[in-house]
């Protein structure tokens, strides 16, 4: 698969996330020409939504800043998840395309498992199908 990554910071648990990405096959864009969490996401979420990755994932001290700025990108359904049940139901109930993670707040090993859950393949219940629908209708608002 294709992923956009970025970070506004370097510790052990981005780089485990990294590794794991690269490990696992994916290939991996960095989108951001910045280095400052808003221009993070957002360029994360431009990524994904115009087709340049298939799916992305953010990482800021906390995670929410990185996911609020790239849930500014029409199109773009960016969850914060702090552990695996989290990163497969925002999949499978909310269709998410953008995983944000806190670098500050998870082990490196905890958020590569977050991260192979969320990249595993779960696909988005049929039940929530006019829910998601409802989700990108919502773009709307942004005008």
């Amino acid at each position: 698969m294709r992923i956009a990554f970025a970070a506004d910071d370097r510790n052990a648990t981005t780089d485990a996330v990294q590794a794991y990405l690269a490990e696992a096959g994916h290939e991996v864009s960095r989108p951001a020409t910045s280095d400052v969490w808003p221009e993070l996401g957002a360029a994360v979420g431009r990524a994904v939504a115009e087709g340049e990755a298939d799916f992305g994932v953010v990482m800021c001290w906390t995670g929410t800043g990185t996911a609020i700025a790239a849930n500014k990108v029409p199109g773009v359904r960016a969850a914060l998840a702090w552990d695996t049940w989290i990163a497969a139901g925002a999949r499978k109930w909310n269709d998410a395309n953008v995983l944000a993670l806190s670098l500050k707040r998870l082990a490196p090993d905890v958020a590569v498992e977050i991260t192979d859950v969320f990249l595993s393949g779960v696909l988005p219940d049929p039940d929530e199908s006019a829910n998601i629908a409802r989700l990108g209708e919502m773009d709307e608002f942004r005008r």
